[in-house]
């Protein structure tokens, strides 16, 4: 462990311990204040939404260490998603490859709920890296996955074990089905064993990176205050770890994270999952990074209404030695693997937080 951080630790123990727990409180915000925020940023799509209401469940979408790397730019019957090169994470994602994924997730949300609301269009990658969403005022329709936007998460926890009866595994292939996109579902728990090393290689790879390292942490949000404040970044409650105050978070995760504890608990939650899902495309640019995004965020909204959750296992593609490995486990030598995901039936964990869609647009 770092000095500093030791230093911060014993000193933010002492504040803390004479502040008793209103202090506590003070610097940590309180689980219902962090529920009240989540409902607001989660609710449904009003009957008469308007613009904002869309870019909103737009934000509610899967993004690279919700980092939001996203902007939306107005025009006339069109919003525009911009790349957010402030929000980029160069370290595990050198190429944009995540970003543009994570743009991709944002669109379909666009146009699902851009349907529902009278604003049918069409989605069209444009080659300065934005997405560009034109609509025709029409009447509003159902849309059977709007619901699930406001309900699905990425929940990293241990799931019951329990299968997926193969009705919903054939719902989840045809729901990923997008031109230039593949999706292959792993059920064979010889194969999910195989892919759960890659995943633990590349996990102890990665916690062995002190650059890796340094940009995770500063993802990090350890406390319902700080997660509301800032309004990104990986909540610790979002994956079942108790809140801490900013001043003992880092310092906490420094002395306990360890790549043989992460890597214990990345094998255990994929033992515990009903299978596993990877996409790649035929391509690798940025049009086909936005597909496989738009196929991977209608796999989890179909996947949530199923009552299924889901995590994102992606380290054996964002450790590039691994990735001919696990091409070849999947089937697909010689291909560059977009996403990795296990799913099963699991517990519902407190949502990520987000930014409000005054400070995304343009």
């Amino acid at each position: 462990m770092k000095r500093r951080h030791v230093v911060a630790g014993v000193g933010g123990v002492a504040v803390l311990a004479g502040a008793g727990i209103l202090g506590w409180r003070s610097q940590v915000g309180t689980r219902g204040g962090y529920e009240a925020y989540t409902e607001q940023l989660r609710a449904p799509l009003p009957a008469q939404a308007g613009i904002a209401d869309l870019v909103r469940y737009a934000t509610l979408a899967a993004n690279s260490h919700n980092t939001q790397p996203w902007r939306f730019r107005v025009g006339e019957h069109s919003l525009d998603i911009l790349p957010d090169p402030s929000r980029a994470t160069p370290v595990v994602d050198p190429d944009d490859h995540h970003l543009y994924v994570s743009l991709g997730c944002a669109a379909e949300n666009l146009a699902i709920a851009g349907a529902a609301s009278g604003r049918p269009g069409t989605l069209a990658p444009q080659a300065d890296g934005s997405i560009h969403y034109a609509w025709s005022p029409a009447r509003s329709h159902h849309e059977p996955l709007l619901a699930a936007i406001a309900r699905r998460q990425s929940t990293r926890a241990l799931y019951d074990g329990r299968s997926v009866p193969a009705t919903d595994l054939e719902a989840l292939q045809l729901a990923a089905r997008m031109p230039g996109v593949r999706m292959l579902i792993l059920t064979d728990r010889a194969q999910i064993d195989r892919v759960r090393d890659l995943v633990v290689a590349g996990n102890d790879a990665q916690m062995r990176d002190p650059a890796f390292m340094a940009e995770l942490e500063a993802w990090l949000r350890f406390s319902p205050r700080s997660a509301m404040a800032t309004g990104d970044g990986l909540y610790s409650g979002a994956t079942g770890n108790p809140a801490l105050p900013d001043v003992l978070g880092g310092p906490a995760f420094d002395a306990f994270v360890t790549a043989e504890a992460e890597n214990d608990r990345y094998a255990r939650h994929i033992d515990s999952s009903a299978g596993v899902a990877v996409f790649f495309a035929e391509r690798e640019d940025r049009a086909h990074w936005v597909a496989v995004g738009r196929a991977c965020q209608r796999f989890t909204l179909t996947a949530t209404t199923l009552g299924l959750k889901h995590a994102y296992i992606n380290q054996p593609i964002e450790v590039a030695r691994l990735r001919p490995e696990l091409a070849t486990l999947v089937g697909a030598p010689g291909m560059r693997l977009d996403l990795v995901l296990r799913f099963g039936y699991g517990p519902t964990l407190p949502y990520s937080p987000r930014r409000p869609a005054a400070a995304v647009l343009v």
